[in-house]
């Protein structure tokens, strides 16, 4: 069975395509003969859009491209002499580094929510992901199916009527619940005069949107715009082909074939027994071993679960802190943020490396320099080092690299996805269960429909009890995307800085927002990291109500 819907174009518009994408048919391709300003802007337009790329290329791009380059577009003058000598650097040398000098801007469309968490795992690549927050899910496939992944053994299982039932409805609870919704905010946040209508419409849209994005269960079909080099691509092809998650598997051949397209002579080596074959193999072979030795601890220590176990805390020297209880924050809603562990002298470490940035001393006298220093005259370097910002992409440097925070974390689905692709974090996550809960916007019961919401989620939870027996891997897809997750996020005071500051913006989703504000708090009242708290001076703690109406009043 091939889960993916083929979408109809004319015959005109397929000619268009066929210069332009790998594949007309398949949910996989890349995009050809195109510069790479007009590839940038596609996929930026993408993430935003509810149409598949190559509709949207189509549409909105495909004549402006032919009017200026003809029907035919490039012809790629020099590729073949490109291709020799990749050809014989790369394959008789081996040297890795030049399996970065090709790239290819993938499209990846049809993907579970699952899927997309694997996709983004690398961190040398670029992603744009489709958004669940300001698309409508209530638009069909082109064969009139919802937008969810439809795993073949599951369908073709005795679940797979129960499995089609419960998702098409909670598809249908969540577009039935659009209008109410929009109706109650209407009402709760009237159009001021001077707000533009369309604006004031879109801000109305993008709240009840947030609000219901919990009843979207993680097989919610995405599409995710990946640009990287040949190395990242190869990395990314063996971790989906090890994955024990079927969808993946299937895809990374997908996405090989496609990829072979374009970039053959990067990937030559991924179908190579002794070294691609060695790679998966070796994999595959760890994650079983692992599982298997651990599962063997737990059940010595009379744990019943991997996803019950703790999280190791790792020992990072006296200078560190690791509480017993440790200390967080909670919401109304139920979700939670702790910081587990930082370094009690972090901001020594960062005045250490300001002070030995701008000096020739060596990192001893350094110390005993910073020994004797005032309070004072800490804040005044501290604060010369991050200087006047303007806005919160001015950030201080490399030094603020110096000290780490690790956060323990219990937030709904939805949030976990926004937060995970932030690439410079050290993050990892416990199997997606319905055993911590869910997530209810404090304005779905403001609005009156807490027991439509929970209706819908609690069937959804139904089917993964359901499933997990025969579908362990499977049942996550059952989940609503209010479904709670544990995770792990570890960074240091730069990353935290462009996390906490961008996550905690007006037109940020409300669940992530009160994670960042935890974090900036914990950092600054836990940690007792003033002065770098005090830098990060863009985290906006308050409720702004229709959070998107400054942005959007920004685009008229």
């Amino acid at each position: 069975m091939f889960p993916y819907s083929v979408e109809e174009f004319s015959e005109t518009e397929k000619e268009i395509l066929s210069n332009y994408v790998t594949d007309i048919d398949g949910p996989v391709f890349a995009l050809v003969n195109l510069d790479e300003s007009v590839k940038g802007a596609l996929f930026a337009r993408y993430s935003r859009s509810p149409k598949s790329l190559r509709r949207l290329f189509v549409d909105e791009f495909a004549v402006d491209i032919v009017q200026e380059n003809g029907a035919t577009g490039s012809t790629g003058v020099g590729t073949g002499r490109a291709q020799a000598l990749y050809d014989r650097v790369f394959n008789e040398y081996g040297d890795d580094s030049v399996a970065q000098l090709g790239g290819v801007h993938l499209a990846c469309e049809q993907v579970s929510n699952v899927l997309t968490k694997l996709l983004e795992r690398g961190r040398i690549m670029s992603y744009l992901e489709q958004s669940t927050r300001y698309i409508s899910y209530d638009i069909r496939l082109p064969n009139s199916q919802y937008r969810y992944y439809r795993d073949p053994a599951v369908l073709e299982s005795p679940l797979g009527n129960n499995y089609v039932a419960t998702m098409d409805s909670a598809f249908t609870r969540y577009a039935g619940l659009i209008p109410k919704m929009e109706s109650f905010l209407t009402s709760k946040y009237p159009k001021a005069t001077d707000d533009p209508d369309s604006a004031y419409r879109r801000s109305i849209k993008a709240k009840a949107l947030d609000l219901l994005r919990g009843l979207l269960p993680v097989a919610t079909l995405s599409n995710v715009g990946i640009y990287g080099s040949g190395q990242a691509f190869e990395a990314l092809v063996l971790r989906l082909r090890s994955s024990a998650l079927p969808e993946a598997n299937a895809y990374a051949e997908i996405i090989l074939q496609q990829l072979k397209k374009v970039i053959p002579s990067f990937l030559t080596r991924l179908d190579r027994p002794e070294r691609g074959g060695v790679w998966q193999a070796y994999f595959e072979q760890t994650r079983i071993q692992t599982r298997a030795i651990t599962e063997r601890i737990f059940e010595n220590h009379n744990s019943q679960a991997i996803s019950r176990v703790a999280t190791p805390q790792p020992n990072y020297g006296n200078s560190v802190h690791q509480p017993d209880s440790y200390s967080g924050r909670s919401d109304s809603e139920g979700n939670q943020v702790r910081i587990i562990h930082f370094d009690n002298d972090g901001e020594d470490r960062v005045l250490r490396e300001i002070l030995f940035e701008y000096s020739n001393l060596s990192m001893a006298s350094v110390q005993s320099l910073l020994s004797q220093m005032s309070e004072d005259e800490k804040a005044d370097l501290m604060a010369s080092y991050v200087g006047s910002r303007k806005d919160r992409r001015h950030k201080p440097g490399r030094a603020f690299e110096a000290t780490q925070y690790v956060f323990e974390i219990v937030s709904d689905y939805g949030a976990f996805r926004d937060l995970q692709r932030h690439r410079l974090l050290t993050i990892d996550w416990q199997p997606l269960t319905n055993e911590l809960g869910f997530y209810i916007p404090g304005e779905i019961e403001e609005a009156g429909q807490t027991a439509e919401y929970v209706e819908a989620v609690e069937r959804e939870h139904e089917l993964f009890d359901l499933m997990s027996t025969s579908f362990p891997v499977q049942a996550q897809y059952a989940l609503p995307l209010a479904s709670r997750i544990r995770y792990v996020i570890g960074m240091n005071a730069r990353e935290a800085m462009h996390l906490i500051e961008l996550r905690s913006m007006p037109q940020g989703h409300i669940s992530y927002r009160k994670i960042a504000i935890g974090m900036f708090e914990l950092i600054r009242d836990v940690a007792g990291h003033n002065l770098i708290a005090q830098s990060m001076q863009f985290v906006h703690t308050e409720d702004d109500g229709l959070g998107r109406m400054a942005s959007e009043k920004k685009r008229l």
